[in-house]
């Protein structure tokens, strides 16, 4: 499926009965019959975040579907797409190290699709565009900024910046160091073609996660600092402080005016949205421009796009299903902390929760559709297996035996699936 998802363009879809079947709603629906029909998906052992995030999309699709402007086959086509993609990767990853058996592929995938991305910086031909992708040329000055098979540079860049965090922990560990700087080199790269402001940023954060890793026993002092660091900055600040976007993107470049002030309209037009949310061509007069596919705003921050399909609530449930994401990520980290076995876990985990907080940046300035979906739902599906598989795994027991200090655990931790996750 990241195969597809990698080297296929949502261009190339097949017309079916009136649907429009692309590559990656395609491999989703087949990678779902498969754990189906081999039983590798056990609805009655759903983790909590796999219900929140059913309930966020079938929500937000309810929505939807009552409103008579909407596509109705349509968002329910997305919907599927979701469901497919989500509960495929949450039953094909099993364990920390099938994670890492595809990374190392991953990196393997990446060198080529790294060519074709300096074929096409250097040449402005997309090589993609054999299987459906844009060949429009996109330039910021005089530098192109590459697709690849994504229909946005920005998604392309957002490839490297949030897979960035995954590779640094793959290279920390000495048997797959090779591997993890390969793949740490080549994400550097893609973000370099993309030529965005925003995966610059979203780099910006991976990179500072991972300077964190000194501090990483002290994460509560760090969040009071941040929160008492913003308070004091709303109160110095003239404007309000989502317009530090604009500020930022005075060194990373892009549309950072625009992401600060849509967060400002959308909060002044809150009694319009805040209920069942707000249909897109009602959002035409938030801006002096708009955009021609929709009739409204160009709406480049997640969480206003999920205000706007479903009100509060599904901005809410939204939040609750990232407070459980970093709640699991740190009860995980305090029980491989607390383990002798399992301490070389810990960078893995770490890099699942950087990774996540740099998609949480990359909301504030985009909403991520194409076959980036597939991507972000692959990195939360790892993150809430791995973070089972640790929790689930037997607590270490500690005895003296004839006076020597032992270190007894369970079976689970001694015998690690090595068995390939098959997400490729």
């Amino acid at each position: 499926m990241v195969i597809g998802t990698l080297y296929l363009s949502q261009g190339s879809a097949v017309q079916f009965a009136g649907f429009n079947f692309q590559p990656t709603r395609i491999l989703g629906y087949l990678c779902l019959i498969r754990v189906l029909v081999r039983g590798e998906l056990s609805f009655a052992r759903l983790h909590r975040i796999d219900r929140i995030l059913l309930v966020l999309y079938i929500y937000t699709t309810l929505i939807l579907l009552i409103r008579p402007d909407e596509n109705r086959a349509l968002r329910l086509a997305k919907l599927m797409d979701v469901l497919s993609v989500y509960l495929s990767f949450r039953a094909l990853i099993r364990s920390p190290d099938e994670w890492r058996w595809f990374l190392k592929i991953f990196a393997l995938l990446l060198v080529p699709y790294v060519m074709i991305l300096a074929v096409e910086s250097s040449t402005r031909r997309n090589l993609f565009g054999w299987v459906g992708a844009l060949d429009k040329i996109w330039m910021r000055g005089t530098k192109i900024r590459c697709l690849g098979s994504f229909r946005h540079p920005s998604l392309l860049g957002s490839v490297g910046a949030c897979f960035f965090p995954m590779f640094v922990a793959l290279a920390r560990e000495r048997s797959n160091r090779m591997r993890g700087i390969l793949g740490a080199v080549l994400c550097v790269m893609i973000v370099g073609f993309s030529n965005s402001g925003g995966p610059l940023s979203v780099f910006m954060v991976s990179v500072a996660g991972w300077a964190m890793w000194p501090m990483r026993t002290k994460m509560q002092l760090f969040r009071r600092g941040l929160v008492a660091f913003l308070a004091v900055l709303a109160m110095v600040m003239k404007a309000p402080i989502w317009y530090l976007l604009a500020r930022l993107s005075a060194v990373t470049g892009g549309t950072g005016w625009h992401r600060s002030y849509l967060i400002d309209v959308a909060i002044r037009n809150i009694d319009r949205w805040w209920l069942v949310g707000l249909p897109l061509s009602e959002t035409s007069t938030w801006f002096p421009y708009v955009i021609a596919a929709t009739g409204g705003a160009d709406i480049t921050n997640q969480f206003i796009a999920f205000g706007l399909q479903g009100g509060l609530l599904a901005i809410i449930l939204f939040f609750i299903l990232l407070y459980f994401a970093f709640s699991d990520l740190g009860r995980a980290l305090a029980k491989v902390r607390n383990s002798y076995r399992l301490a070389g876990e810990e960078g893995l985990l770490w890099a699942l929760g950087v990774a996540l907080a740099a998609h949480i940046s990359n909301w504030l300035g985009i909403t991520y559709f194409d076959q980036f979906n597939v991507l972000w739902l692959l990195h939360l599906a790892a993150l809430v297996s791995i973070c089972e598989y640790f929790m689930r795994a037997p607590a270490p027991q500690y005895s003296f035996i004839e006076e020597d200090f032992e270190l007894q655990a369970g079976p689970t931790l001694n015998n690690r699936s090595s068995r390939p996750a098959g997400t490729n």
